[in-house]
């Protein structure tokens, strides 16, 4: 029934204005009985989407921006670990800032108001059309800024490998952020393959080990995730991709002892949530052909630290990562 009008939302990115709906033929009258039947939902006034209402990239229009951060990274289907609150890129004419759920409710007085970050930006305002999200590069520029460092690889090494960002834009994100921020994207890599591979390197390297990646094995058509010190082979499995090749892994694992490396195969949900475990097996194999525990062997290895923590402006409206740019004088 509302085919065309769905079509042409999804060809503006999946939120248009009622302008542009209304210029291309749509009246109020169809919009109004679109939303009352639930064939798109309205975020806000003036504003129709085909997401869920509880997409987060409605909540973002709703609130009165685009995902940014890891947000937009986790909307792109990047690799996130964990959760963390919703990140808002608003330009710094915004106004009227809503509630992510209710949009009748102002910002200020959301109960959810704890949950959003705002980052105010000099960007304009999305005119008629929406994606409901910033592109990749100002995503990561986010990560970079505001998040513990493994995470903030994993995000740079997905959008490597999804060669979503080359090596021109790497150098480009290491000229825009600051300057304690550019040593992730040096850890950076376009050879990883997942999120747990991402994460069991950047945790090893910090420990002093040299590690190379996606190792070419003589008797084995399938590389090697990661060789550590030359010496230990590390196959991250994630159950995904693995469950229905038991015997493949198996063979892979003779491969890589026939070849003269010591074989680990941790699960991914081992190196989410047991990487002590991991580190320990890892350290130990060394141990075992002879070479000395690293000197970042000592330290906890748990997580990536404590998370950044940023002066806030003191104000109680709005909750932002950094301040609003004030408007230059004319």
């Amino acid at each position: 029934m509302f085919q065309t009008l769905i079509a042409d939302i999804t060809n503006a990115g999946g939120a248009a204005g009622r302008a542009y709906l209304v210029s291309l033929g749509h009246s109020d009258r169809e919009l109004a009985a679109a939303v009352h039947l639930g064939a798109v939902v309205r975020p806000r006034r003036g504003w129709y989407a085909v997401w869920r209402d509880d997409d987060p990239r409605t909540h973002a229009l709703r609130v009165g921006g685009r995902l940014t951060g890891l947000s937009a990274i986790a909307a792109m289907g990047g690799w996130v670990r964990r959760r963390s609150r919703m990140h808002v890129a608003v330009p710094v004419n915004a106004s009227r800032l809503r509630c992510p759920r209710r949009r009748r409710v102002s910002f200020a007085r959301s109960p959810r108001r704890s949950q959003v970050v705002l980052h105010w930006t000099r960007e304009r305002h999305d005119r008629d059309r929406s994606s409901g999200l910033v592109g990749v590069r100002e995503a990561l520029e986010v990560v970079l800024a505001t998040e513990p460092f493994e995470d903030a690889v994993a995000a740079v090494d997905w959008a490597r490998r999804a060669g979503l960002i080359d090596q021109i834009d790497a150098h480009q994100l290491i000229r825009r952020v600051p300057a304690r921020a550019r040593a992730v994207v040096y850890a950076s890599s376009e050879r990883c393959h997942s999120l747990p591979e991402s994460l069991a390197r950047t945790r090893l390297t910090r420990l002093g080990l040299r590690v190379t990646e996606q190792v070419a094995l003589p008797n084995d058509p399938s590389p090697i995730d990661l060789v550590i010190e030359d010496t230990v082979g590390l196959e991250v499995d994630g159950e995904e991709f693995h469950r229905e090749r038991f015997t493949r892994d198996r063979s892979k694992d003779l491969a890589i002892t026939i070849t003269g490396l010591h074989a680990i195969r941790p699960a991914a949900s081992q190196v989410f949530d047991d990487w002590p475990r991991v580190e320990a097996a890892v350290l130990t194999a060394l141990a075992a052909r002879g070479l000395p525990a690293p000197p970042g062997s000592t330290a906890p290895a748990n997580n990536s630290g404590q998370r950044r923590r940023y002066r806030r402006p003191a104000r109680a409206n709005p909750r932002s990562s950094s301040p609003q740019p004030r408007a230059r004088a004319r």
